[in-house]
This record gives structure tokens, C-alpha cells and sequence, in this order.
């Protein structure tokens, strides 16, 4: 057993090594190199929202402006020779406008909205979908009273959820969403955790300066297209078992036009106005459900790549933890909210 006297040797030798770590991160980062007039550790990094290709090559290199990068060069500098200055030694007008475009072609361009090609969002995405499949298939797959490790985990991870979803809806119900809210609540949380290892910030393409222009895999949470989709199933779901728990007296709930003969005109054309308030909240849940979580994705992704240019190692920990405690808060925030919401379209009030 390490004495006490050790143990405060160990902390002390641990603060002080991340004390120069971070010192070192300071001084070799963006704002220590600009002070010091001498060129970063990391290159600065390029923000690009929307989704990149990677493959079919063709068109990666197309949208990233890594095609015919040496034709480039070499027609650049033949045009320099014949054609680089007029007659006073002014350089040509020509010359601009090809340099003006040559710049324009190293910019990453977005797909065409008919243009079909794999990002790094959609590898990422299949990435997190396969980790996620492969940790339950195998926590389940020798299932036993005395569990092992890795169903422990499993177990103690869908109980998590269930009790959650039980909470908000009561036993039977949670059963009953349960598949489709855990779902949501994993995948969301697996995407937001998976796009801090280490190589989704390393590996990638890069121009004939080698600066990345693409990384291979990019969080799926930082593309528009995967918070729509699931703010897509969370509202589809909610509408199914408003509808299989009231019928079509679901409708009710928007167009009251009923209570007009019911309740007076008065009264009625009050109803009215609320049931149509609610159907556009109904409907702008899905643009609050998209942007709340790309939103907060996006801005921790650029978080992330900002604090490690100006500020490399240590520091760029504490950010780090920062990202993992908002992955599970926007994961519990997405499954429960739509929880609450399955809860209100099936209570038994008035419809």
C-alpha cells in the first residue's frame, strides 16, 4: 500500500508536469506563437458546416479543390512566363483573374442538391450505428444471472433508460416506446462521445500545402440532415400513439371547429384559435428539435478545434470534459422531451 507521503509525491509530480504542459500549450499555441512571432503548432483550422464528401474520389476532390492541383501549378507558372507582365512591367490582367480563380478553387464547395456522394458525417454516423450494435449484441449474447462486465454495462444502461422512460409515462406505456426512445437517446449519445477520439481530428485529406481540407469522419451531429431525421422520427412517433390512442378524435386537439355548436361562439372561436396555436407548435417542434441539437453539436465541434489552435494540450482537456458532460445532456434532453410529448398526445383529456 502506497503511503501517504507517496501519494502527495505522485499529485504534486502530477500538477506540476500539466502545469508545464499547459504552459508549453500557451506558448507553442496560436496567441504564445503570435507573440512570439514564430508559426503555430497546429495550422489554423478550417469550419466548414456543411457535410464534405469523401468518396466517390472524384467528387471529393472536385468540391474540396484537390483536382489537377500540379496542371494548376504548372499552368500557373507558364502563364507567369509568357504572359505575367505587359510592356511597363505590370503584371498582366490576366493574370489576376486566373489567380483570383486558382484561389476560389481550394475553397470546399457544398453537393449539388441532386448530387449523391458519402460525407464524413454519414461514415460517422455508420461508425457510431456499428459501435452501438456491436456493444449490445455482445453484452447479450451470453446472458447469465451472474452477468459479466460488458452486460452489466448493457443492463445498467437500458435500466437507466427504461426507469427514465417509466417516470414519464408509466410501466406499460415506456414498454411500449421504449425500443424507439432508447434508440434515439444511444445514438444521439454515441455520436456526440465517439467525435472525441483522436482521429476524427487527425485523419483526413489534405491539399499540396498538407492541410487537411476533409476529415475522414466528421460528428454526425454537426450535419443539418441527421438532427432533422431524428426530430422526424421523434414527431412521427408522438403523432402515431396520439392517433392509436384517440383515433381521429386526435384531430380535436387542432381543429376544435365543434365547440362552436357546444360551447358558444364565443367560447368556440376561443377553442379554435387554440387548437390552431397548437398545431403550429406541434409542427415547430421539429425545427426546435433540429436546431437544438445542431446547435449545440456544432458549437462544441468548433469549441473543440478553436481551444486546441490556441491553446494545444492541457487545456484542450477541460473542453473535452465539457463535450461529454453536453452529449448527455442533449441525449437526455432529446429522448425525454420526446417522452413528454408522447405523454400529452396520449393523455385521456378532452380531444
Amino acid at each position: 500500500m502506497p503511503t501517504n507521503s507517496a501519494v502527495k509525491k505522485l499529485l504534486f509530480g502530477t500538477v506540476v508536469l500539466l502545469g508545464l504542459l499547459a504552459i508549453v500549450g500557451i506558448v507553442t499555441g496560436a496567441i504564445g506563437s503570435s507573440v512570439l512571432d514564430r508559426a503555430p503548432l497546429i495550422s489554423q483550422p478550417e469550419i466548414h458546416l456543411p457535410p464534405q464528401p469523401i468518396f466517390p474520389s472524384a467528387s471529393r476532390d472536385r468540391h474540396l479543390g484537390l483536382i489537377d492541383t500540379k496542371e494548376e501549378h504548372g499552368s500557373s507558372a507558364k502563364s507567369e512566363s509568357g504572359h505575367g507582365s505587359d510592356t511597363h512591367g505590370q503584371p498582366a490582367a490576366g493574370h489576376d483573374a486566373h489567380s483570383e480563380q486558382s484561389s476560389d478553387k481550394h475553397h470546399s464547395t457544398p453537393l449539388e442538391p441532386m448530387e449523391f456522394a458519402i460525407t464524413n458525417t454519414m461514415l460517422s454516423a455508420w461508425f457510431a450505428s456499428v459501435v452501438l450494435v456491436l456493444l449490445f449484441v455482445m453484452g447479450a449474447r451470453k446472458k447469465s444471472l451472474i452477468p459479466g462486465r460488458l452486460q452489466s454495462i448493457v443492463e445498467v444502461l437500458f435500466e437507466g433508460v427504461l426507469t427514465f422512460a417509466t417516470g414519464v409515462l408509466g410501466a406499460d406505456m415506456a414498454r411500449k416506446v421504449f425500443p424507439v426512445v432508447a434508440t434515439i437517446f444511444f445514438f444521439v449519445l454515441f455520436n456526440a462521445w465517439l467525435a472525441l477520439l483522436p482521429f476524427y481530428q487527425f485523419l483526413g485529406f489534405v491539399d499540396s500545402d498538407n492541410n487537411i481540407k476533409a476529415h475522414l469522419v466528421r460528428p454526425a451531429g454537426t450535419d443539418l440532415n441527421m438532427p432533422l431525421a431524428l426530430a422526424l422520427v421523434s414527431f412521427l412517433l408522438v403523432e402515431y400513439w396520439g392517433f392509436r390512442s384517440h383515433g381521429f378524435g386526435y384531430l380535436k386537439k387542432f381543429f376544435a371547429f365543434g365547440s362552436i355548436f357546444k360551447k358558444g361562439i364565443f367560447q368556440g372561436f376561443i377553442d379554435i384559435i387554440v387548437g390552431a396555436l397548437e398545431l403550429v407548435s406541434e409542427c415547430v417542434r421539429i425545427v426546435a428539435f433540429t436546431f437544438r441539437l445542431f446547435g449545440n453539436m456544432t458549437a462544441g465541434e468548433i469549441l473543440v478545434v478553436m481551444i486546441t489552435f490556441l491553446f494545444p494540450l492541457v487545456l484542450t482537456n477541460l473542453v473535452y470534459g465539457l463535450e461529454i458532460l453536453v452529449g448527455l445532456i442533449q441525449s437526455v434532453i432529446f429522448a425525454g422531451l420526446t417522452l413528454v410529448f408522447i405523454s400529452v398526445a396520449t393523455s385521456h383529456e378532452e380531444h
